[in-house]
């Protein structure tokens, strides 16, 4: 029998719900949209339309994927970010909303998006928070820094389709080390999960999420004692850095930040009401 788009999307959902996921509607949706080569709008607009059997089957790997276990983006090979959409790969963190808190921090300190900055972002990934902060601040550049050769092929990549290749380069490399100069802005989104609770961490985290990208060491806090000497060494004299980190790790990272002779500015919070992210100063 010929299936239209809007009874599989009922049938998908109705799988993914039973099964006991959290957003069976909106992964319900993403994915038959992408299976279907469409995108929201006309998958909505147009629920009587037949679907092709070669969109059929790709459906059924992607739902058996997801009923899996294995998250959508990581099905899709892409994420939305700030309202961009990145491609990943198994070498880059998952991007998520709780980082954008980062991107929030330097538009409120940094002000005038018409600011010829230079910025930094160690530990890139996907380049998702420098290539976010560069559509924002059109004057600006920066470079990424991850030292996975794969991640900084996807970050490059998706520098080229944003647009933004031009103003933004990507190097592989152990956090700042051999970098100079001096820069305005410096982010990251270090790893700051506790060694040992890696295991406790939900399966679409633990399982497809690089470790090296989770794992801050014994207390989680291993790659703030190297990173915040080196943001101090690097930033200019007016500049500032946004570093994220996890639930009540806030005091201690301030402490270490203080340490390494950086100004503490303040912890700002997530949508949940979350301290996440630290504004550091020379």
């Amino acid at each position: 029998m010929p299936s239209r788009r809007g009874a599989l999307y009922a049938g998908v959902k109705k799988r993914l719900a039973a099964a006991g996921g959290d957003t069976p509607e909106l992964d319900a949706r993403l994915l038959l949209a992408a299976a279907c080569d469409i995108d929201d709008v006309a998958l909505i607009a147009e629920p009587e339309m037949l679907v092709p059997a070669t969109a059929l089957s790709r459906l059924e790997v992607m739902v058996e994927r997801r009923l899996a276990g294995e998250p959508v983006s990581r099905i899709l090979g892409c994420r939305e970010f700030w309202g961009l959409a990145f491609h990943l790969n198994s070498a880059t963190l998952d991007p998520r909303p709780d980082s954008e808190t980062i991107i929030e921090a330097v538009l409120r300190v940094a002000g005038d998006t018409t600011a010829p900055l230079h910025i930094l972002d160690l530990g890139t990934g996907t380049g998702c928070l420098l290539l976010a902060l560069l559509s924002e601040y059109k004057q600006a550049q920066g470079l990424g820094v991850d030292v996975s050769e794969t991640a900084i092929d996807v970050a490059d990549e998706n520098a080229v389709r944003l647009g933004l290749a031009g103003r933004a380069s990507f190097v592989q490399g152990d956090w700042a080390n051999g970098l100079t100069g001096h820069y305005d802005v410096i982010v990251s989104n270090p790893p700051y999960i506790p060694s040992a609770d890696i295991d406790r961490l939900s399966p679409e985290v633990r399982q497809f999420d690089p470790v090296t990208a989770l794992d801050g060491g014994a207390d989680g806090l291993d790659p703030y004692r190297h990173l915040m000497p080196e943001i101090r060494r690097l930033l200019a004299p007016e500049g500032f850095g946004v570093l994220e980190f996890g639930e009540g790790q806030g005091a201690d990272i301030a402490a270490i930040a203080r340490m390494a002779g950086l100004t503490v500015c303040g912890l700002h919070s997530d949508l949940a009401g979350l301290e996440r992210v630290i504004i550091v100063k020379p």
